[in-house]
């Protein structure tokens, strides 16, 4: 070979040898793995991505939430007025400051500036500022579409005490709304001066809400790097992961009825790791999984065969402009062919009309605050034949209204439409309903429905096992199989079933505490990846007694006890939390610091029964301990507070007359103030309400054999012992009284 030409040859090996080098380095020298991101802001996003932001300006997302100022607040401030149950509010405007004069915390009239506005369409609420950095959503409403004032609940007056009062813990910003109308929201709320401290990034909804914080991939994109970095990728969630979980469990947070366990979720992170979705349960769901109360979408989707076959939202909706991606059916068809669907051959209805309308049928829509129809998503097939057999809605009677056009009609007319092969098939709504009222036939069914995870979303499974965890008790002869499918249920991949599952072992558990495998089960999930699992685990196994478990599980337990209190703390501006603090430091005996939480609890939210029946429990047993030298404080103390416990408890029985559960409460509270008289009618209300709930019935006959009612005494215990015939305490009490009976003569 010439000599130039291997020279040339050992020159283009060494440039190619310097660039592999070249770009190795810069593959190697990356942005350090734990270094976090932090926010950068939208503008800093705009100047790269001018597309998306212009799409974002003027979404939902962008009009979450603003300053009012008079480019944003679209309600009518001109001395106005609107008067609710005796309670004038007046909406007015000096310059670029909005007011309206209304009731304030404590029953008088003030004038309050409107700090903010949330919202433009098809309503927007106003929030002012009170003391202690507490922002508050003012009383009255905009209603944008017919241009009026009103109130989001019109039938119910709200005293000032009540949390739904505009001044209470329920339509407080800090706490109910910030999170997801603004973004990088940290509640900042100090327990010892009742204090919020609340910051935000940003006022709305803005790029980094959903992408994450940007600031690494900002750097990364400003580098002269050829590659995103190695340990960071492209510094951002990967919204287009192949896996539609990604995606779903960015937007969740905020578009789900859940409980909050962290304050420092970020997009991409796993929803069980800082969320817990409530269930298909009574108040939030019809017994089919329509939706009922508030429950912001995910909890509907997640029964739909869509969520199944791994659609998510942006198959639907512009994830920048957050509308839908086409109009009309044409959203539907982008899957379902037209030829096949869109046409009255499918929907035997006018072509191009509402009632053609797929999502009409398929997703139908329910107002919530007065003006905002939401749709339900778990893309269901209308079943009028459910609401003959159990009464949930259908949407064919949602536009058929005529006497006539009743339920069984609308069954009738989709038989005669489509044929043998859509006679009514079975649905997990008529298990839900007989598993509702404990009804012990459907219980391989929904054993069944908890593990086909095939044909069930997971919040269906989930409430199923929710449903055969805590609907029937231990004495039934399917109670090894209900064992059995909790095993498998705790080590589920989803989180929510497992959190369904530790339902079980909430006491009293006779058969859990008497069988070591099933304590093991319980504290194996001490260890769980998802800290939902994982606290929950916590707080049912600190209520065991602590001689019951060995050293490895007691520190286990206390290892995972901070993480739930921490968990706790999260939200400790709420009743709700003080009253766990206190039940927890109860456990470990620690009576000062339950007392102090109790308190605590009322001091949040003066109006509630709860820590006063546990503040006069507390007392009353400090009082019977004769080794506590305070006993007639204590006695004196459960006295006083039991007094306050029955008039809350008697308003809240009067306001839910078919609450059951209070009934029996308010019956409890009257017998221990000596008023066993007062006591009878309330727990006869609660046996008729919960017929079977065994315990109410049997405190009813206790409560005739105080009063020496024999034949009611007797006549309660003989129904005892026909519903549970195994029971021999029962037929025991029923000899007792009769011996009674017969000497009281």
């Amino acid at each position: 070979m010439p000599p130039f030409k291997l020279k040339k040859i050992l020159l283009l090996g060494g440039l190619v040898l310097v660039a592999i080098a070249y770009l190795l380095a810069d593959w190697l020298i990356a942005i350090p793995p734990n270094k976090k991101a932090t926010y950068v802001g939208s503008k800093t996003c705009a100047e790269c991505h001018q597309t998306e932001m212009k799409k974002w300006h003027g979404s939902d997302h962008d009009l979450a939430m603003d300053l009012a100022t008079p480019k944003f607040v679209l309600g009518d401030f001109d001395n106005t007025s609107l008067s609710h149950h005796g309670v004038t509010s007046k909406m007015s405007r000096k310059g670029d400051k909005y007011f309206v004069e209304t009731e304030g915390p404590d029953g008088q009239h003030e004038k309050f500036e409107v700090k903010y506005v949330f919202g433009y369409r098809p309503l927007q609420q106003y929030l002012t500022e009170l003391k202690k950095g507490r922002i508050q959503v003012l009383p009255v409403t905009w209603d944008t579409e017919n241009k009026r004032w009103y109130y989001v609940s019109p039938d119910k007056p709200f005293g000032t005490n009540d949390p739904l009062h505009w001044t209470g813990t329920a339509q407080n910003w800090n706490h109910m709304c910030a999170d997801c109308h603004s973004t990088n929201f940290k509640k900042g709320y100090d327990v010892k001066t009742d204090t919020y401290h609340s910051t935000f990034s940003e006022m709305d909804v803005s790029c980094e809400a959903c992408h994450g914080p940007g600031s690494i991939h900002v750097e990364i994109a400003k580098s002269k790097s050829l590659f995103w970095d190695k340990n960071h990728g492209y510094g951002l969630v990967n919204l287009k992961d192949k896996n539609s979980q990604t995606e779903l469990e960015t937007c969740a947070p905020c578009h789900s009825r859940r409980q909050r366990f962290t304050d420092d979720f970020k997009p991409g992170d796993p929803y069980g790791n800082h969320f817990g979705l409530a269930l298909l349960e009574e108040r939030l769901y019809h017994a089919d999984g329509q939706i009922n109360d508030e429950v912001y979408v995910y909890g509907s989707f997640q029964q739909s065969m869509m969520y199944r076959k791994g659609v998510k939202c942006t198959n639907c909706h512009d994830p920048h402009t957050t509308r839908l991606k086409f109009e009309g059916n044409n959203l539907c068809t982008q899957c379902h062919l037209a030829p096949k669907y869109d046409t009255p051959n499918h929907h035997f209805h006018k072509t191009g009309t509402k009632s053609a309308s797929c999502v009409e049928c398929h997703m139908p829509a329910k107002k919530y605050m007065v003006v905002d129809p939401r749709r339900d998503h778990s893309l269901r097939r209308p079943r009028p034949d459910l609401t003959v057999k159990i009464g949930t809605p259908n949407a064919c009677n949602n536009c058929h209204t005529k006497k006539n056009e009743t339920a069984q009609w609308a069954a009738d007319k989709v038989v005669e439409w489509y044929g043998k092969k859509r006679q009514p098939d079975p649905h997990y709504g008529e298990l839900f309903k007989a598993g509702r009222d404990g009804k012990e036939e459907v219980i391989d069914e929904l054993i069944d429905l908890a593990t086909n995870s095939k044909d069930n979303g997971p919040i269906v499974r989930a409430t199923a096992v929710s449903l055969l965890a805590t609907r029937y008790e231990e004495t039934i002869k399917e109670q090894k199989s209900i064992e059995k499918l909790i095993a498998r249920a705790l080590k589920d991949r989803k989180s929510i079933v497992q959190l369904a599952a530790l339902r079980y072992f909430i006491p009293p558990r006779p058969t859990v505490i008497q069988q070591s495998h099933m304590m093991t089960m319980l504290f194996d999930r001490l260890k769980d990846s998802a800290l939902s699992v994982r606290i929950e685990a916590a707080r049912i196994a600190s209520m065991y007694p602590s001689q019951r478990l060995n050293n490895n599980q007691k520190i286990q337990l206390e290892t995972t006890l901070k993480e739930y209190v921490s968990s706790l703390m999260v939200n400790a501006d709420q009743l709700g939390i003080h009253m766990n603090l206190a039940i927890l430091a109860k456990q470990k005996n620690k009576i000062k610091e339950a007392i102090a939480e109790y308190r605590a609890a009322i001091r949040l939210d003066p109006s509630v029964v709860g820590p006063r029946s546990q503040l006069a429990a507390l007392y009353s047993r400090l009082a019977s301990d004769k080794q506590y030298p305070q006993r007639e404080v204590a006695k004196k103390q459960a006295y006083n507070w039991r007094v306050e416990e029955e008039k809350f408890m008697t308003r809240d029985a009067k306001l839910l007359p078919k609450n059951g559960d209070i009934q029996f409460r308010l019956a409890l509270i009257r017998h221990a103030l000596g008023r066993s008289k007062e006591a009878v009618e309330p727990m006869m209300r609660a046996v008729e309400l919960l017929p079977r709930q065994t315990d109410y019935r049997l405190y009813l006959a206790q409560l005739y054999e105080k009063l020496k009612q024999w034949d009611n005494a007797i006549e309660q215990t003989e129904i005892l012992i026909k519903k549970n015939p195994n029971r021999r305490d029962f037929r025991q009490m029923l000899q007792s009284l009769q011996i009674q009976k017969k000497q009281s003569h």
